[in-house]
């Protein structure tokens, strides 16, 4: 999976650890959902961590199409929300 970090690049993530990437992200969607700022923006950290951990970075020259996107440090949560789908940001 292609994840792009806006900001920051893309990563490609192996399947495998797809799981982890979504226990994060279901966590997000609850902070999201309870309009807590503070949980968001840890949970948001953690998340953009993960990939950068997990994922192999695609040098800038390569243009892949991205799968998902996850928003840069400085998205609030007003502008998350607003990308959130029922899933989350990582669909399944």
């Amino acid at each position: 999976m292609i994840i792009r970090i806006l900001g920051e690049g893309q990563y490609a993530v192996d399947e495998a650890d797809i799981d982890k990437l979504n226990r994060l992200d279901g966590l997000l969607l609850e902070a999201a959902d309870d309009s807590d700022d503070e949980g968001f923006a840890e949970i948001l950290g953690q998340l953009r961590e993960a990939v950068r951990d997990n994922g192999r970075p695609l040098a800038d020259e390569d243009l892949v199409a991205s799968d998902l996107v996850l928003p840069s440090a400085d998205t609030d949560l007003v502008e998350v929300q607003a990308m959130l789908g029922d899933d989350g940001l990582i669909p399944g």
